[in-house]
């Protein structure tokens, strides 16, 4: 079965989208099925793999291409229809076998108040007991009909009901960061929201009606695999000292508060997992710098800035020379963090 991977951070701009996407076409690449998942109202991560540019261009995929996406894959269960959810049509991403796109939706939000009076557990349940699991079991039926190693899961900015549910119900996690005053103030909200997150979700699990409901609520404990942290501007080859200040900052809420919390309920993998893969006591995946003039060719070419070709960076002399060692750069970065991520998983599902 598919390994589902939450990207998830509720400060925005910390590049969930972009990481999403480069991470999947890395794993892609050494030989792994994966499926990018949109589950942000805002669409970028559709928008980015299908290149189009503004609402007028997404409306035309939406009316021309109706169930391909991820509210209308939802719909038999939030829309109360007569028949059980499918498999979403995943879209093949141009350019590299053996990825592809649950695209995203902006209605999604709409199903948002009614997740959320589901997921409060009341007595008002009996109604809606289809509906926490109906989430999870829309991605493992995309996944197994795609025949897919890894799903990987953009989430939207927010403590949302949807977002809850998602983390909960993935196998994993990771949480993308910037290196500012923000990002820190995030990773000590999230030491008190993920416990109370996973308390619901125990309990979840406990509920006979949820457990037998048409898409039964996973009995599953995502695990932490660690942080990214990205958009630093580099002076030589290591970050410039005010972005590395905020680094070690992040690192050390990381490894002090996060860490210990999530230890304390079983959302950690054993130490010795971390160990194999070289993971430092701060958790760190991966620190990528800033892409620069990289990311307009990338979104223009629909590729990761280390998938982009001379002609799609389209310089000469000098300057190509410096781009191509920033690319080459990035390649690597992007090829190491994939084998990281696929080392815990394979160490995970071994242990």
């Amino acid at each position: 079965m598919a390994k589902k991977i939450a990207l998830f951070n509720h400060k925005g701009g910390v590049s969930k989208t972009t990481t999403t996407f480069n991470l999947g076409w890395m794993m892609a690449s050494k030989g792994k099925r994966a499926i990018l998942v949109d589950t942000d109202p805002q669409c970028n991560l559709t928008g980015m793999v299908l290149g189009y540019r503004g609402p007028t261009e997404l409306a035309t995929f939406y009316k021309r291409e109706i169930q391909r996406n991820i509210k209308a894959g939802l719909a038999p269960a939030f829309e109360s229809r007569p028949q059980l959810i499918e498999a979403v049509s995943c879209v093949e991403v141009d350019g590299q076998p053996g990825l592809f796109l649950l695209p995203g939706h902006i209605g999604l939000a709409e199903y948002e108040v009614t997740l959320g009076i589901a997921q409060e557990l009341t007595q008002a349940i009996q109604t809606l007991q289809n509906l926490p699991g109906a989430l999870a079991y829309l991605l493992d039926k995309t996944a197994e009909r795609f025949q897919a190693d890894i799903v990987l899961i953009d989430m939207s900015p927010s403590l949302s009901a949807i977002n809850q549910n998602l983390l909960m119900t993935s196998d994993y996690f990771i949480v993308p960061t910037s290196p500012d005053y923000f990002s820190v103030m995030a990773i000590d909200s999230l030491t008190s929201v993920l416990p109370n997150w996973h308390k619901w979700s125990m309990k979840a699990q406990s509920m006979g009606i949820l457990q037998n409901a048409s898409y039964p609520y996973p009995t599953v404990t995502p695990r932490f695999l660690g942080t990214i942290v990205q958009k630093y501007r580099p002076r030589g080859k290591v970050p410039a000292k005010a972005f590395q200040e905020w680094i070690n900052e992040i690192a050390q809420s990381v490894s002090r508060r996060l860490y210990p919390a999530l230890k304390g309920i079983d959302m950690v993998l054993p130490e010795i997992a971390y160990n194999t893969q070289g993971i430092g006591p701060d958790f760190c995946l991966a620190t990528i710098a800033d892409f620069n003039s990289l990311i307009a060719r990338s979104q223009k070419a629909k590729r990761p800035v280390f998938a982009l070709t001379e002609e799609m960076i389209g310089q000469e002399g000098v300057v190509l020379e410096r781009t191509l060692r920033s690319r080459d750069e990035f390649r690597r970065t992007f090829s190491e963090l994939a084998d990281k991520v696929s080392g815990l998983v394979t160490y995970a599902e071994g242990a």
